[in-house]
């Protein structure tokens, strides 16, 4: 293998995941992709592409043959560094034996916060949406196969912005630049075509927003998952750095 550091950032949906893929795209040494799988998923999962905005051109304009992506990923040596924001529920049955040669990230957020924010765009989610028991899945994984992996939380991101990417980059064994701490508010080139559902906030930004609770009630209507997602997020968190 050589020596290119492959990141993957292993997330849920509204993670604040393409908020640090614009972090590591400011360092001249990284190239960042926004979630290779995706079309791969939308392709295979039984009924996503049904009710994922955008779903048709993303499967037009993705390579959408997962082990494709992974002979990619493993095989791209375009940057020193190479950061791959993936969403964890993209992975369905892929043989995920290549993440021994990847530097893993799992990158959770309080369910409490992410589901009425997910709600907003596919309504009523399920488990298998949002990701948190294919975190613990992963989790699992890596445990059994002595596969190194950090977790991180997106408040202490948000709250700690320089301490947290200092630990990821040690972690990496790269080092922190501060250029990865602000960026231009603006749409990036490597966003994917999905960028106008989802990323309005991010392209509006210049950094890390500043962490603020919810103040609005929690609806009612998620409560059922919430209660699903509570003790998989609780597990994560006994293993933030």
């Amino acid at each position: 293998m050589d020596n290119i550091k492959r990141i993957c950032l292993w997330s849920g949906p509204r993670n604040i995941s393409t908020a640090l893929m614009y972090s590591f795209a400011q360092r001249k040494d990284t190239k960042v992709f926004d979630e290779p799988l995706y079309a791969y998923y939308l392709k295979h999962h039984p009924d996503a592409n049904s009710y994922h905005p955008g779903a048709e051109e993303i499967m037009n304009t993705m390579e959408y043959d997962g082990e494709k992506v992974v002979e990619m990923m493993l095989n791209n040596t375009e940057k020193p560094v190479l950061f791959f924001k993936q969403m964890t529920h993209h992975l369905l049955d892929i043989d995920r034996s290549f993440m021994k040669d990847t530097i893993n990230i799992i990158l959770t957020r309080d369910p409490v916060d992410m589901l009425p924010s997910f709600d907003k765009v596919i309504h009523n989610p399920t488990i298998d949406d949002v990701g948190y028991q294919l975190h613990i899945d992963l989790l699992n994984y890596f445990e059994s196969q002595s596969i190194p992996f950090k977790v991180i939380n997106s408040k202490q991101v948000l709250k700690n912005p320089e301490v947290t990417l200092r630990k990821l980059c040690e972690f990496a064994g790269i080092l922190f630049e501060k250029s990865m701490l602000s960026w231009k508010p603006q749409k990036r080139e490597e966003d994917g075509v999905w960028a106008d559902y989802w990323y309005h906030n991010v392209h509006k930004s210049s950094g890390f927003q500043k962490y603020k609770p919810k103040t609005e009630a929690f609806p009612t209507h998620l409560n059922a998952l919430l209660d699903q997602c509570l003790p998989h997020y609780n597990r994560l968190m006994e293993y933030t750095i």
